[in-house]
């Protein structure tokens, strides 16, 4: 079996150049990655006959937590995880080689804002960097030190953070953690019309979820912006997705969203329907490219694509009920 061909990967740049890699890395993980491949047999799909980048299972990503995907022939360089909240099991996502996720982070960054090294990007990560394993704490870190090391962490030094953003003169890019932009929001509403202020999501075990929709205008008043980005990304992921507000997130070339049926999780809807998000990313070479999310939303025309929130338990039928 070939090696996936990492350069050819991040290199996509049109729609038949990326099929021709997802059919690759499919065919690859199907017979490398075990669990995948068990997962396969028990629905009854053979790669072989997989024609259609429609008809590529989606691992429910659930698995990430009971077993351990991967199929790189050597240990992994990393694993990253993800929060526990509620003392639940935490996923576990091994990389083989961090030049990957390297490649990917700072791929997708460039593709949305531009170089990292012409921004200072503020950290307010607090729930992230009390933990171990966090790539998205190895992402802000990497991109910290590829903008010459200006910008920095901060935990819960609110006042410190705004004395050094208003202190620099530099493109700004505040990336926070849901509950601690909301904090800092609600205890100081600083004046940031000169920063992009980035949410990552997080709220569960902190505070109230709110609408997105309601949380990005306390947002805008708080810090006189007029919107809200956002980073989609997860443990399970090597890849992020980006929104310039509205909640409508874009890939890079190597990502594509797909929305499924909840009542049957083999049927993949149409552009617009709503449904569970579905997610290719090449990126993840050497664990598995083609995820099964339990977050709910819809894609457009353009390929760009919302999250809804959350998909209720209550809500799933089927098949996924193969993994609980």
């Amino acid at each position: 079996m070939i090696q996936p061909d990492v350069d050819r990967i991040f290199s996509v740049a049109d729609e038949d150049s990326f099929r021709h890699e997802a059919f690759a890395l499919f065919r690859f993980q199907a017979e490398r990655c075990e669990p995948y491949r068990q997962y396969l047999d028990l629905i009854g799909v053979r790669a072989d006959e997989v024609r259609e980048i429609e008809q590529i299972p989606f691992l429910p990503i659930g698995l990430f937590k009971s077993h351990d995907i991967y199929c790189g022939t050597t240990p992994p360089e990393q694993i990253f995880t993800s929060s526990s909240t509620g003392g639940g099991v935490p996923s576990r996502h091994a990389m083989a080689d961090l030049t990957i996720y390297e490649r990917a982070f700072r791929g997708a960054f460039r593709n949305f804002y531009g170089d990292a090294s012409e921004w200072s990007i503020y950290g307010l990560l607090p729930s992230y960097l009390e933990r171990k394993g966090s790539s998205l704490i190895y992402m802000v870190d990497r991109l910290i030190t590829d903008a010459g090391g200006h910008g920095g962490f901060y935990l819960n030094d609110y006042k410190r953070l705004i004395a050094d953003i208003n202190a620099d003169t530099r493109p700004k890019i505040l990336l926070g953690v849901t509950y601690a932009l909301l904090d800092l929001a609600e205890q100081f509403a600083p004046d940031l019309h000169d920063v992009v202020v980035m949410e990552t999501g997080g709220m569960k075990g902190h505070r109230e979820e709110l609408p997105k929709e309601e949380l990005h205008r306390v947002l805008c008043n708080a810090f006189n912006v007029n919107a809200i980005h956002s980073e989609y990304g997860m443990a399970e992921l090597t890849s992020q997705a980006y929104s310039k507000g509205q909640n409508r997130f874009y890939t890079p070339s190597w990502m594509r969203v797909l929305t499924r049926d909840l009542n049957d999780p083999f049927r993949i809807l149409s552009t617009e329907q709503r449904g569970g998000i579905n997610i290719i990313d090449l990126g993840n070479v050497y664990s598995c490219a083609f995820i099964q999310t339990e977050d709910a939303g819809r894609v457009f025309a353009d390929g760009s694509f919302e999250i809804a929130g959350r998909i209720d338990k209550s809500e799933i039928r089927g098949c996924n009920l193969l993994v609980q």
